[in-house]
Formats: C-alpha cells, structure tokens, sequence
C-alpha cells in the first residue's frame, strides 16, 4: 500500500465510512463561550499544591490502577454514606460512559436517549457496537415518565440515559420521573448529572436514589464544576456489582497518577472552586433574563449554559460573533446556539457583540 494512502482506500469498519472525529471549534479567540468550560482557574494555592503532587508521583512505576484514593475522595465528596467500592473513575466522562457501553451494550443490545440532547451518545454507541435509538423530549425540552416509559417499551433497551441537566437545552427532569423509571425497568438507567453542581437545586441529585436501585448509575464529571477539564476525570456512583462490571472493561492503569494526583488536591480543595459555581449560576440566572431583553428567546436553564435563538441563518449569527471575537457554540435543535456562562468582562462581551449582530440582521 503507497505511503500516501487516504482514509477512503484503508479497511475501515463500514459503519465509521463518512464519519468525522467529535469536537467544537478550538479557536484563539478573546473570548471563548462554547464548550461549557469553568472561566474561573484554580487559585494560585491550589496550583501550588497541584505542583507539590505533580512533583511527588512516581512516573517510572505503573499507577494505582483500581485509583483506590481517588474514589475514596470523590465517595466522600458524594456523600450519601457513598462508600469507594461504589465509585468509578475515568478518563473524563467520555470513558465512563464507554466503559459502562462496554459492559453492558454491544452487538444485539440497545442505548435509549432523549433528543435533542449531547451529541456524543450515538458515537459511544456505534464505538461499542451498540444499537442507538432515542425518542424526542417535549417541546420546552423537558422530559416526564409516560414519554421515557413508552420509549422503554417500544424498543427494550439495555441502556437507558437520562441527561440532567440536559445538554444542550439546560432543562432539568425531576426526581420522580427518574424514580417512576426505575421501577418500571430492569435496564441499565443512566443519570448524566455533568451539570448538577450548577442547577438550583443541587441537592435534588438523583444520588439519593442509589440506595434502594441496584441498576442506577448515576454520571458525573470534574471537567465544569471543578475547574478541571484539562485534569480529564469523569466518574460514576452506582452499586459494586456495576463498578466491578467497569473494573472488568477498563484498560489496565487506565487513569494516570499524575491525574489522580491533581484530582485529589482538587477535591480537598472543594469548597474554594465550587465558590465560583455560585457565581456562574448566577451569571446563568442573569442570561436568562438578559437575552429576552435583547430580543431572542432562551430555554430556561440549569446548567452553566443557555440555548438562545432561534435565528433563520444560525450560523450567520455564529460567525457574526466570531467576527467580533466572541466563540459560542452552534449545536442543538436548528437555529439555536448555545453559550457559556463565563466571567462578567467575557459575558458582557457576548452581550455588546449579540447587540451588534441582531442590530446588523433586523
């Protein structure tokens, strides 16, 4: 085979033939609003700290491959009387949810979801040879039990995920439609809670299920509340039995120690960054009221981020901003784009350019 060969002449499995690798934009722009990041670093303490830990770990010996210490932290973050044989971590959410695909989808097995909702779902899926259905939320994005419950009986998934907040629209589904769920279903329930930190109410956590529901698996990552998207740790709360399932799929020494390390200090360090989740919640709170003001409309929202539109030429609008410096995200239902809640200098700067751009398409 010539050494200039092309993806299209390579034995590709048939069903990544046309396929694109997952991403937004990475762009260096002033001000970056589109992938749900935390606008507000580590303090310099923590850094400091983070470096102290960097410094110590063992880089010619093989890391604790079962992060024994790490889930021992994340279980007492959790709290619920959550024990570390009862946490799984990852390599940021994306490998949580391909390891429990691994365990518990594959060939002749089926992932439920609900749409619109985040987009990497049906890559996980098609990764694992699993069969990817989803049925279509309300049309204010939320989600009840009669529409999951008919879902579950239309197509008897193995693998149900429930999103919430849900990505891309930030609507939250409440704890009785989940409890309603789990008691109709034998199926693997899958609560994505990536956003929970940032919802009103974040004591309303499907966590508080987990102790009477041997088949919830409740999702969550370090990436957005924790400041440490960089650190990619992502990691799951769910009886044993499904955190051995995922013991058995990983990859040996799958998390770094150099990752475990840095997780570790940010956790004893929880109180100083979730600080700044109560003021991006309130920069969320503020969207919500500012961007109607303005003229566009916004899904109510319980994450970090809002969904405004819709616009005729969504992506008219988004290079519009581009042009001015301002990345939002163009992603969800058509004509809507999504923006982060960043810090008042960024946030106000996405208001004066959005100001300038529906003032140009009027």
């Amino acid at each position: 085979m010539r050494a200039d060969v092309t993806l299209a002449e390579l034995p590709l499995r048939p069903e990544l033939v046309g396929e694109e690798p997952y991403g937004a934009p990475q762009l260096d722009v002033p001000v970056r609003l589109n992938v749900n990041e935390n606008p507000y670093p580590p303090s310099a303490q923590v850094r400091a700290e983070i470096g102290e830990a960097l410094a110590a770990s063992a880089l010619n010996r093989y890391p604790d491959r079962e992060a024994l210490g790490l889930r021992a932290a994340l279980a007492g973050y959790l709290g619920h009387g959550l024990r570390a044989d009862q946490v799984w971590a990852a390599n940021g959410s994306n490998e949580v949810m391909t390891h429990l695909l691994q365990a518990f989808g594959g060939p002749g097995r089926t992932l439920l979801s609900f749409t619109p909702t985040y987009s990497m779902y049906p890559e996980y899926a098609r990764n694992t040879h699993t069969r990817f259905v989803t049925a279509p939320r309300a049309d204010d994005y939320t989600l009840d039990a009669a529409t999951v419950l008919a879902a579950i009986g239309e197509h008897r998934p193995d693998v149900v995920v429930i999103t919430t907040p849900n990505n891309p629209t930030g609507t939250s589904t409440p704890l009785a439609v989940i409890e309603e769920v789990l008691a109709a279903t034998d199926a693997i329930v899958v609560v994505d809670e990536a956003y929970q930190e940032f919802a009103r109410h974040p004591g309303r956590t499907a966590l508080t299920l987990l102790d009477r529901n041997g088949n919830l698996v409740v999702s969550r990552t370090m990436s957005k509340a924790f400041a440490l998207a960089g650190g990619r740790v992502g990691y799951l709360a769910a009886a044993p039995a499904i955190v051995d399932a995922c013991r058995i799929v990983r990859l040996p020494y799958h998390l770094s120690a150099q990752t475990q390390a840095v997780a570790q200090v940010a956790l004893r360090h929880a109180a100083e960054l979730l600080a700044k989740v109560d003021e991006l919640r309130a920069t969320r709170d503020q969207m919500l009221t500012r961007l109607p003001q303005l003229g566009v409309e916004v899904i109510d929202s319980d994450a970090n981020f809002c969904l405004f539109g819709p616009f005729a030429e969504r992506h008219d609008v988004w290079q519009r901003l581009l042009d001015r410096g301002v990345l939002v995200r163009e992603t969800g239902p058509t004509g809507w784009l999504r923006v982060t809640a960043g810090t008042p200098a960024e946030t106000q700067a996405f208001y004066d350019a959005l100001t300038e751009v529906l003032e140009e398409i009027r």
